[in-house]
């Protein structure tokens, strides 16, 4: 996506918000991000939420796992109280909306909080998703 993420704080990023997601909290921030991520080939997987939402809430922890497993994709979260002209350009009618993108088109989306389904959406579109844990070391041969 053209944007950096790393473990440490960026200037000007809110506490409790998380490095591996990208926050976009301007119309104009993402349009950058959005113009970056257009040069790639990297999946994008958006988050459509809003404050008020309680299964947006439920599912943030999850999100932001995959963000951190999936580390061949950018993660972004927009708020659809916030950028409701960005909401409305990806026709997001119901929260939390997940659309995944490649090479500036939708290739495909998971309304509501359904964890499993995001994951095997996000599966599918990845390359190389790390695992959730090392596999065990070999057995020994002495």
């Amino acid at each position: 996506m053209g944007c950096v993420l790393s473990s440490k704080r960026a200037a000007g990023e809110k506490q409790g918000e998380s490095a591996v997601v990208a926050v976009v909290h301007s119309k104009d921030r993402w349009d950058e991000l959005w113009d970056a991520h257009n040069t790639t080939n990297k999946l994008a997987v958006i988050d459509f939420s809003a404050s008020w939402c309680q299964p947006c809430k439920m599912i943030e922890p999850a999100f932001k796992e995959m963000a951190a497993r999936f580390t061949d994709a950018v993660f972004l979260k927009i708020d659809v109280d916030e950028l409701a002209e960005v909401a409305r350009t990806w026709r997001v009618q119901a929260m939390p909306t997940f659309v995944l993108a490649r090479g500036g088109e939708e290739v495909s989306r998971v309304v509501g909080a359904d964890m499993d389904e995001l994951e095997r959406t996000i599966n599918m579109f990845t390359s190389m998703p790390l695992p959730a844990q090392p596999p065990p070391p070999p057995p020994s041969h002495y």
